[in-house]
């Protein structure tokens, strides 16, 4: 018998199941990505003009950078959700 077209079927649900576990790596992913590329940016930055200060910035925007990137993810989300 064939299938109705206007059905989704079990390999666009597949696809759409990946998609999301796709997203969620990327939450796992974002705050420890940005608090690492931040702390070698201001490692770098110390070394380069010999200040004891300046890792903490880059550190804290590698921080925010993660956040935010964590709750526009999660906000798609929840709006797709409603």
């Amino acid at each position: 018998m064939p299938e109705d077209p206007d059905t989704p079927t079990k390999k666009t649900g597949n696809l759409n199941d990946y998609v999301k576990a796709e997203s969620m790596v990327q939450l796992a992913l974002a705050l420890p990505a940005g608090c690492l590329i931040g702390w070698v940016a201001g490692a770098w930055l110390d070394k380069h003009f010999h200040q004891d200060w300046i890792a903490v910035t880059p550190h804290i925007l590698g921080a925010v950078a993660g956040f935010i990137q964590i709750y526009t993810t999660a906000a798609r989300y929840m709006k797709n959700d409603k």
